[in-house]
């Protein structure tokens, strides 16, 4: 009998922001921040979602140039104010496949070191997806920030 324990695959991504803190944190969790930089390549998003309290609510519906909507949602379960939010992910066409998301906000000189980590992905190919999303969205971030 095998007492391996499944480790499901992740990613981490870090990225230095020229933005105190406090202003990448309200970008991330202010809904109206949100809608200005969040999800990949030209994907609009038409509503958002985030109450930065332990057991606040994380929700996002964006839609693709091609009008393809996507919404995923989650249950956030940390929230210290300028530092870091940890919520739960999980994509409306598949909820049975929760993962885990943790944002860190570092102070970095006369900026930000922020380390996304996100976790228990149902496959690697999950993970792959994310991670060229994630990029894509900090790219767009970086340029809302500027």
């Amino acid at each position: 009998m095998s007492t391996a324990t499944v480790v499901k695959p992740s990613l981490t991504i870090r990225r230095r922001f020229k933005a105190a803190p406090e202003r990448v944190y309200r970008a991330w969790t202010e809904p109206a921040q949100v809608a200005r930089w969040f999800g990949p390549g030209n994907i609009t998003v038409l509503e958002a979602v985030f109450e930065p309290r332990a057991g606040g609510r994380f929700m996002i519906h964006a839609r693709s140039p091609e009008g393809e909507d996507h919404r995923v949602s989650g249950t956030v379960r940390e929230a210290i104010p300028n530092s870091k939010v940890v919520y739960t992910w999980a994509w409306q066409s598949t909820p049975e496949r929760q993962s885990l998301v943790t944002v860190e906000f570092k102070p970095d000189g006369d900026g930000t070191l922020l380390v996304l980590t996100h976790e228990q992905f149902f496959d690697e190919g999950a993970r792959d997806r994310h991670n060229g999303g994630w990029n894509a969205a900090l790219d767009k971030l970086e340029a809302y920030l500027a």
